[in-house]
């Protein structure tokens, strides 16, 4: 694995004109990738590095003035530095946390860069998120109070309660009483196995909520480990490059602050589903699905994946098509109840958690297009009847459901008999799932992001996702409350957001270098020979052109970290490159 992370680039050919190339040929060849293959860190880029850990540590000092603050703090109440916690103290603090956020914001996108130029390899990108990461650890709830609710659901048990039948509101004390209110009398939405989690959590840590917050989130990061684990293999089984999936899916704000910072259970999910699904393409299906079922005993949603893993399963079995596929869904029930079976023994639970499932659909948010559809259109009809808005909102949500199966099950058939692909289109099922359910929150589209963050990436999809990204951030303010309805506060982000977007390929989209601001033209840079003594410029207008070409294996492991061009479409499971697995991939990527 660090021979793939670190490998040097490889002179791959981009497959089409929109496909993800060097932000400028030149600076590509000037700035060969300083990694080495014995670099422990992989020599990370200095000022990214420096950038995204004052960003951090900006955020964790101001979070304990304006991010998820203990309503009874024991440590800054009736000190010297209560002040922090309120008035122009908590002012300053929130602008201490917005200016980490735009510093991570702007370290991200410069490391993009170097890792679009090839300027570095996935350690060093890797080293960089985790430099960023570790303050995050110690830091108060960002942008989130749920972690609370985990301690107080955790609790409930253990005070002789079913979590699955009643919130924290009957149990009252220091855990109950930083639970966000929407969450008080809201039973725990969560599987067997985060219950018997959040159980031992609270169990260690007693009533001391400071040391409960830091411990739920050290729980979490086996799930970081085991994403970290599975992407560089899994990035070259889907068609990626390790750098720029790393960059995606580990060195994003949206993990190191929604998922470390906001403490989510979802970093345990991702983990697994990354797990599982490279541990099933290696030829154990069994213990991939076994693993995707345990994700499933922490989040529902995590169940998206299972029948998309039967379909690797039932390709890696002999006999007809029909065969492979009954064998396969029989073998794959049969390993889930076994699994599902013994988390709920083991956390001492019933099935209760099902109709609890429900809890979240409370939430009305435009991040879940149903119900923006639904708040849309009653917006429209308001202006001629004074009709109410939750018969709109619960028909777009049933429309919507109906939408989301019919695509699933569609991206489900399409997939068969192609193990990556399936594995591809079980990432697109989840991300749809996030934004086509009743209701959408920010850290519900990593689901899908662990998946897709592997394939690869077109330019266009590259810039969305970076806006799409930043945007995820503030949605909520600091202290967890929703900023959705915010109109101009959204607005000014958005500009921000679409600015950082914009500067991943052009570094100054607002012409403020000083060639620029004085009326010169910058000269152009010198050609550099680049293939079959042609100058870099030419190859990149000729590669432009040119028809895609077929897809060839890596021959080396240097090759597969570089991996096919970056051409697929966004992560819609619409993508335009073949898969590096067989054609058939490539002609259902194309087709679909």
């Amino acid at each position: 694995m660090d021979r793939v992370m670190d490998s040097p680039p490889s002179d791959d050919r981009p497959a089409g004109p929109d496909a993800a190339p060097d932000p400028a040929p030149s600076e590509r060849a000037a700035a060969p990738v300083r990694t080495r293959s014995g670099s422990r860190f992989g020599s990370p880029p200095r000022r990214p590095l420096l950038l995204g850990l004052a960003a951090s540590l900006l955020m964790v000092v101001g979070g304990f003035g304006a991010g998820g603050v203990l309503v009874h703090d024991p440590v800054l109440t009736n000190s010297p530095l209560g002040f922090w916690r309120y008035g122009h103290g908590s002012q300053l603090a929130a602008i201490m946390i917005y200016s980490g956020v735009a510093l991570m914001a702007w370290a991200w996108v410069q490391l993009g860069r170097d890792v679009l130029a090839r300027r570095v390899g996935g350690r060093a990108v890797l080293t960089t998120a985790l430099v960023w990461s570790v303050p995050m650890l110690f830091s108060p709830p960002l942008f989130t109070r749920d972690v609370f609710s985990y301690l107080a659901q955790g609790g409930l048990p253990l005070a002789g309660f079913d979590p699955y039948e009643v919130g924290p509101e009957v149990m009252p004390g220091v855990f109950t009483e930083n639970v966000h209110y929407f969450w008080q009398n809201t039973p725990a939405p969560y599987g067997p196995l985060f219950i018997l989690i959040a159980k031992s959590v609270t169990a260690l840590v007693g009533d001391n909520v400071i040391l409960g917050v830091v411990l739920m989130r050290l729980t979490m990061l086996p799930g970081l480990a085991l994403l970290i684990w599975a992407l560089p293999e899994l990035t070259r089984r889907l068609g990626g490059r390790v750098p720029l999936a790393m960059w995606i899916a580990v060195a994003n704000p949206v993990m190191v602050i929604h998922m470390i910072g906001g403490g989510h259970n979802d970093l345990i999910v991702v983990g697994m589903l990354a797990a599982g699904a490279l541990i099933a393409l290696r030829g154990a299906p069994a213990s991939g699905i076994a693993i995707v079922s345990a994700a499933m005993a922490v989040k529902a949603s995590a169940g998206i994946a299972l029948p998309f893993l039967v379909l690797v399963w039932a390709a890696q079995l002999t006999g007809s098509p029909r065969s492979r596929l009954v064998r396969g869904i029989a073998y794959g029930v049969g390993v889930f109840v076994v699994v599902f079976a013994a988390c709920t023994f083991a956390a001492g639970v019933s099935l209760g958690w099902l109709p609890a499932l429900s809890a979240p659909s409370m939430i009305v948010n435009w991040m879940s297009i149903p119900t923006a559809v639904g708040e849309f259109l009653h917006m429209l009809t308001s202006i001629f009847v004074d009709v109410g808005k939750q018969p709109f909102i619960d028909v777009a949500r049933a429309l919507g459901a109906i939408l989301l199966v019919w695509i699933i099950c569609r991206l489900w058939w399409r997939a068969r008999d192609d193990q990556p692909l399936a594995v591809h289109r079980a990432g697109t099922a989840l991300l749809l799932v996030a934004v086509l359910s009743p209701a959408t929150l920010p850290w519900y589209l990593s689901w899908g992001m662990a998946l897709l963050a592997m394939v690869p990436w077109s330019r266009r999809g590259l810039t969305a996702m970076v806006f799409v990204s930043l945007m995820l951030i503030i949605v909520y303010y600091p202290n967890g409350e929703d900023a959705l309805y915010n109109w101009p506060y959204l607005l000014g982000c958005a500009l921000v957001a679409a600015l950082a977007a914009v500067s991943l390929y052009r570094p100054d989209p607002l012409r403020l270098a000083a060639g620029a601001r004085s009326g010169r033209t910058p000269a152009a840079p010198r050609p550099v020979v680049g293939e079959r003594g042609t100058t870099a410029e030419a190859q990149t207008a000729a590669r432009a052109t040119e028809p895609l070409p077929a897809e060839q294996p890596p021959s080396t492991p240097d090759a597969a970290d570089a991996g096919p061009a970056t051409t697929a479409a966004p992560p819609t499971g619409t993508t335009t490159s073949p898969s590096p697995a067989g054609a058939s991939a490539g002609a259902e990527q194309r087709a679909g």
